[in-house]
């Protein structure tokens, strides 16, 4: 089991971290900040600073596997290529520190707020969604057209408000109560633990409230200036939004 340390505080860039496994699907750690691919929003790469100072390069963060295919509650940093010296000196109960790419951290989760500020804009199911460091999209079941302009203009309005992010949680039966809080048509939010994860957009009258695992930033502000580089027909019931920052 993995402490994902990045749950509660998406601003740690390090923290200490001892090896608990090592193996083909990667080095999975007690507790990281690497938010693995999930949700849309990519992995995390970052390095793995080992006991000798030297610094293992990770390209990728994902969940782990079971010989059956089901994801556990490991997280598994992948190496780079080429860090075979490295890896050959690194072994289960060794302690290292685990740092994010910060910069690149950073655009996921400006581009992560980002997409839930268009859920507010484009009140329709979501059935596909991918957040890069390049580019985020979200594909809406609907038919009716969207005006490019209007929603450049309608994110860029939110943005400029300063919207408080928070994260939070609600219990199953408050979501059972309050099934709305779903955006996505695919992916159920986790269940389990007896609560789920929520982010929240705005105060007293909030702009947006889903469950939602992954990293954002604490204010609306924070996202800077982004805008709808295209929309596209996917196909009859399907419309594909893409962002992009200006």
């Amino acid at each position: 089991m993995t402490q994902e340390l990045f749950r509660e505080n998406a601003y740690l860039k390090d923290c200490t971290a001892t090896v608990a496994a090592m193996g083909d699907q990667g080095i999975v750690l007690n507790r990281t900040v690497f938010y693995p691919l999930g949700g849309g929003q990519a992995g995390d790469s970052g390095v793995l600073v080992l006991p000798s100072g030297e610094e293992l390069a990770i390209c990728d963060t994902r969940k782990a596997k079971d010989a059956d295919g089901r994801v556990t509650s490991g997280i598994c940093h992948l190496p780079a290529p080429s860090q075979e010296a490295l890896l050959s000196s690194l072994q289960p109960g060794d302690s290292v520190t685990a740092r994010v790419d910060w910069q690149r951290r950073h655009r996921l989760m400006r581009f992560h707020t980002a997409t839930h500020l268009l859920c507010n804009l484009v009140p329709q199911l979501v059935n596909g969604c991918s957040i890069t460091t390049d580019y985020a999209r979200l594909d809406f079941n609907m038919t009716d057209p969207l005006d490019k302009e209007a929603l450049t203009q309608g994110i860029a309005r939110l943005v400029a408000a300063g919207l408080p992010v928070a994260v939070s949680s609600i219990t199953d039966e408050e979501l059972d109560a309050n099934p709305a809080l779903v955006k996505s048509m695919s992916v159920q939010p986790p269940r389990g633990s007896g609560r789920i994860r929520t982010i929240r957009i705005g105060s007293d009258e909030h702009v947006d409230l889903q469950p939602c695992g992954g990293t954002h930033v604490a204010n609306t502000a924070e996202i800077g200036a982004v805008v709808v580089t295209r929309i596209e027909k996917k196909s009859a019931s399907t419309r594909r939004v893409v962002l992009g920052f200006a």
